[in-house]
């Protein structure tokens, strides 16, 4: 067999390469695109088993499909757990690959759990609806604050009824140019929302978990299909509390011997889980009397921003016990670290 650690970078990787047959070690340095593919080739003729390893990259996709292609393993590690096995002080490329390699002789390399190939074009849809989504309401505040200017102030009416009125204000020639590009760039947005909007719908159909969490009060198709993609294995995790660090809804702590200090939240994992499920968590109060009630009872004690953190987090730990038990949403009140509801839920009597 042989094994290869890989300290990746965008244009280049050092390698360092041995064969555990002939006990033979070689070390060196392939940039991209071609140098690199033109080495794993000839490794795979070879005829032997083939292993790889390299931390968590953000710009390795092309690497990983080669290797698939050429099916090489390949083991991607938590850069975060290899960065605490450094002993050394000094740090280089070559030191980087050595430690990898080292970590994978010796069967302590931190692997994690990576999705499959449709589970990431899956996460690009809803990428791509978001970033779309933020984009119009970035022109939509624009368009808002041409009508303030000019005394319209009609919030959500000027998208239904008093857009004629917002196209017939009289502006400077560079103001009304801005105005009409705006409502342009609007009107080509909203299609193309709608259209992603019916493909995650569509895509929902696919999953029985995704619409399983969608009975939930306040969840939709996007926020159950994220849920389901980004989680991806409900085993992967033993409690609630363990989704919810992964999804960065945990506070930062910094405590040692009395003393005990909590931040904000760590704010790590997928950033457009959380926010979707902070959005949700919204609704949810809207419409559940006990969300609201527990909402209400946080904001009180302590602040509505940190209440709306506090719903989410509770929601992600709901929506991964119905997924783990297999429960619609009523049912899911038994379960959790903290089972059952109170006997007094309207307050002291």
């Amino acid at each position: 067999m042989i094994i290869i650690g890989v300290d990746f970078h965008p244009e280049f990787q050092q390698i360092a390469l041995v064969d555990t047959d002939t006990g033979e070690l070689e070390e060196r340095r392939l940039h991209h695109p071609q140098e690199a593919e033109e080495f794993y080739r000839e490794v795979v003729n070879q005829g032997k088993t083939v292993r790889v390893g390299m931390e968590a990259s953000g710009h390795g996709r092309w690497f990983e499909r080669l290797l698939s292609e050429l099916q090489i393993e390949l083991w991607i590690g938590d850069a975060a757990e290899i960065r605490t096995k450094r002993v050394r002080k000094q740090k280089t490329d070559r030191q980087d690959a050595q430690l990898i390699l080292k970590l994978m002789l010796k069967d302590d390399f931190p692997k994690i759990w990576v999705p499959s190939w449709e589970n990431r074009d899956l996460r690009q849809l809803l990428w791509h609806r978001h970033r779309m989504v933020q984009a119009r309401t970035r022109i939509m505040n624009q368009l808002q604050a041409v009508a303030l200017n000019e005394g319209l102030r009609c919030k959500k009416r000027l998208w239904r009824t008093e857009r004629p009125r917002l196209e017939s204000f009289q502006l400077a020639p560079w103001a009304s140019r801005r105005r009409h590009d705006l409502l342009e760039l609007l009107d080509r947005l909203n299609p193309t929302i709608a259209e992603l909007s019916q493909a995650v719908e569509q895509e929902v159909e696919k999953f029985p978990e995704a619409q399983r969490l969608a009975t939930h009060p306040g969840v939709g198709p996007l926020t159950a299909l994220a849920f389901v993609l980004i989680i991806g294995e409900a085993e992967r995790f033993q409690c609630g509390k363990q989704v919810a660090s992964y999804l960065g809804l945990v506070p930062l702590e910094d405590s040692s011997g009395n003393r005990r200090r909590l931040g904000h939240i760590t704010k790590q994992g997928s950033s457009l889980l959380r926010f979707l499920l902070v959005e949700a968590a919204q609704a949810a109060v809207r419409w559940d009397p006990d969300w609201r009630r527990r909402f209400v009872h946080l904001a009180m004690r302590r602040d509505r921003r940190i209440a709306k953190i506090a719903m989410a987090r509770k929601l992600a730990v709901s929506l991964y016990w119905m997924w783990r038990k297999g429960f619609d949403y009523p049912p899911t009140l038994q379960f959790g670290s903290h089972a059952g509801k109170p006997v007094y839920v309207h307050g002291v009597k």
